[in-house]
């Protein structure tokens, strides 16, 4: 019965049967069949099928709570029994933007993966701003975003181009609604845009070309700074660059973290002091 209820819990949070079925890794008739079994089962219907997305019944929003508060026992019954064990194993998420993905991530969880095989990793990049609520829905473990959470690692921006180039000048930006597009626009409002791209690879790649500068994490160009590819482009004293960004480390709480999250959460943690 656990499985039908995390098949209707699921439902509930995805919206539709197919997103559900994808999400569980099922063949949509597999959790259809769940879901017929659970509905059986309690001799009710528990979701109005039509229109989309599909809506709980006055009975499936009775059993919703309980649903979930059955799942989290068993979740607490694994960590439980994983402490007295003194293993960790299982499986954690992690999520973060770009930069912490790319450039923050990495060192550590290959640390966490040599003294501690047994877990599986799983890393989600996002929006930074949607990371918070990838935490709160309980569709990660941890995350890694800023001024939030547990005070973590200090990324330090700054504003790149090629040898000889000078301020003011085009632009090379991630997407609006990206955390560094937003600083960008609060420090440099009448900033000239010359294109918008989607990666630090991308930017990088714009500005080698001469296509202008960009504003990045330093840990993001480090190379090349270090190479004399790219240089610090000198700005007026009002744009109060360095910028520093304060990450945090987020999560629901220590007492709802499995083993495994929570020694991930230590390594993080760590490895930033």
């Amino acid at each position: 019965m656990i499985d039908e209820l995390r098949c209707f819990v699921l439902v509930v949070e995805e919206g539709t049967f197919t997103a559900a079925a994808r999400a569980a890794g099922l063949s949509q008739p597999s959790l259809s069949a769940a879901i017929a079994r659970l509905e059986h089962w309690h001799d009710a219907r528990l979701f109005h099928r039509l229109p989309r997305p599909v809506r709980l019944t006055t009975s499936g929003a009775a059993l919703l709570p309980h649903a979930r508060a059955a799942l989290g026992a068993v979740a607490s019954g694994q960590r439980a029994v994983a402490e007295v064990e003194g293993v960790v194993r299982g499986s954690v998420t992690v999520a973060g933007g770009a930069a912490a993905c790319t450039y923050l991530l990495p060192e550590p969880l290959v640390s966490f993966r040599r003294a501690h095989p047994g877990v599986r990793l799983h890393v989600r990049q996002l929006a930074t701003p949607d990371v918070p609520l990838a935490v709160a829905r309980g569709e990660v473990d941890l995350g890694i975003a800023e001024g939030e959470g547990e005070p973590c690692w200090v990324d330090e921006l700054v504003m790149i181009g090629l040898p000889g180039a000078r301020w003011p000048a085009p632009v090379v930006a991630f997407a609006a609604g990206t955390s560094l597009r937003a600083l960008l626009e609060a420090c440099f409002p009448q900033a000239e845009l010359a294109m918008e791209l989607g990666s630090f690879a991308g930017i990088k790649g714009m500005v080698r070309a001469g296509m202008g500068v960009a504003l990045l994490s330093r840990g993001a160009c480090a190379e090349e700074l270090a190479t004399g590819a790219f240089v610090s482009v000198e700005l007026p004293p009002s744009a109060s660059l360095p910028l520093r960004r304060e990450l945090g480390l987020l999560h629901l709480g220590l007492k709802r973290l499995s083993p495994a999250a929570r020694a991930l959460r230590q390594t993080l943690l760590a490895s930033a002091s």
